[in-house]
């Protein structure tokens, strides 16, 4: 390219423009707090384990299984839970869903669940659809550099004034859900240092990290526009923050968690974020307002949890007091009590207070200093089929 040529923009393709009526209706829902989840997936080898761009080749075998779509990278599979009521219902759909997968392959090919791969540097296949090729070619660095996994949970809250007071206010315990779901710890055959390295892979990105507040859904219609006619970005799809308002499905998404090993830590992370939405949406109802903090303030403890995650601490918004993250995390978890119970999510409570004792890259780095790398990724290859097979 001549140094003087103006770079065009891309030509996005995208559906209709959002309205503010649209958005609105779209959070008018007559059931709340229902649940989906969606989670990705890697393909290795069966023997190597190295990561294996075979999406195109595995997603025929299962048919046209609406549980299972294509990501950005032909070495993922992605994971797409029916609506439920209950993250109880969430883990047995993910589950049986898991199950299925690892029963369809027959060995062929292995699936790995984490939020990075430990060692590969295969990183260059991009999935052969027409959304993946744009952003690849737009963010031509980011897009090739790193292959990473996430947990996607949507809940849906009745009434669009609700659901956006409840954003904005669930912002300021995105760190704490980052530290209690860091599943990240190793990446290019070494360990980074940090508990949850996926974050910042992620934050080449535009639009990504912390999200910011929005005062009205006339703000954020406004934002999608300007973006939509400038040819920054065609839809609130383009919204990679480890949170976001979802007008499509009408719920607030939460993309925080690393890709949980284990099917029961998945859904000990959805029913924690269910019962939490429960919570502030029942405070909102009660006070009429909640708290919102400043993005730069939460994105200082976000760096806490991505750096340490159970085992640093996490400084309160409203005193500036230093608390121990588990500290923090226990009592949130006493307070979430009677919600996860409402859910029917008792057991699941249970099982994101054993995420305190230690959280997958707590695990993670256990069994790299008896097994090394190689032992590490097999590890995370059995632990994922296994919690598969026994859910």
């Amino acid at each position: 390219m001549d140094a003087h040529e103006l770079g065009q923009p891309p030509d996005w393709t995208s559906g209709p423009p959002l309205t503010l009526e649209r958005c609105l209706a779209s959070f008018e829902h007559q059931h709340g707090f229902t649940i989906g989840v969606e989670e990705e997936l890697m393909l290795v080898e069966p023997e190597s384990l190295d990561l294996a761009p075979v999406i195109h080749e595995v997603l025929p075998l299962l048919g046209s299984d609406p549980r299972y779509s294509t990501e950005l990278r032909a070495a993922q599979i992605e994971i797409i839970t029916p609506v439920c009521a209950t993250a109880a219902d969430a883990c047995r759909e993910l589950g049986h869903a898991r199950k299925h997968l690892v029963e369809t392959l027959d060995g062929s090919w292995r699936i790995l669940a984490s939020g990075t791969h430990p060692f590969s540097m295969r990183h260059g296949e991009i999935t052969e659809a027409e959304r993946y090729r744009q952003l690849a070619d737009e963010y031509v660095w980011a897009a090739k550099r790193s292959l990473v996994c996430g947990l996607h949970i949507h809940v849906a809250v009745c009434g669009a004034e609700r659901s956006l007071a409840v954003y904005n206010a669930l912002r300021s315990y995105l760190p704490e859900l980052a530290a209690l779901s860091a599943n990240s710890a190793f990446a290019d055959g070494v360990d980074t240092g940090m508990a949850s390295i996926r974050p910042k892979f992620n934050e080449v990105y535009p639009r990504s990290g912390i999200p910011p507040a929005f005062r009205t859904w006339e703000e954020l219609v406004a934002f999608v526009d300007w973006g939509r006619r400038g040819g920054l970005f065609p839809d609130s799809s383009h919204f990679w923050w480890e949170m976001r308002p979802h007008p499509v499905h009408g719920t607030i998404e939460i993309r925080v968690a690393d890709t949980q090993t284990r099917v029961e830590d998945a859904t000990a992370i959805a029913a924690v974020v269910q019962a939490l939405v429960a919570m502030l949406a029942e405070r909102f109802d009660e006070e009429g307002a909640l708290p919102v903090h400043e993005t730069y303030w939460i994105t200082e403890n976000a760096w806490r949890a991505h750096r340490y995650g159970v085992r640093g601490w996490i400084v309160d918004l409203q005193t500036g007091d230093r608390v121990p993250t588990r500290t923090r995390l226990a009592r949130l978890l006493d307070e979430l009590e009677p919600y996860a119970e409402r859910f029917d999510g008792d057991a699941q409570l249970r099982d994101a207070r054993a995420l305190l004792a230690g959280n997958g890259a707590d695990r993670e780095r256990y069994v790299y200093r008896r097994e090394g790398l190689e032992g590490l990724t097999r590890w995370l290859v059995e632990e994922t089929e296994r919690s598969a097979l026994d859910a």
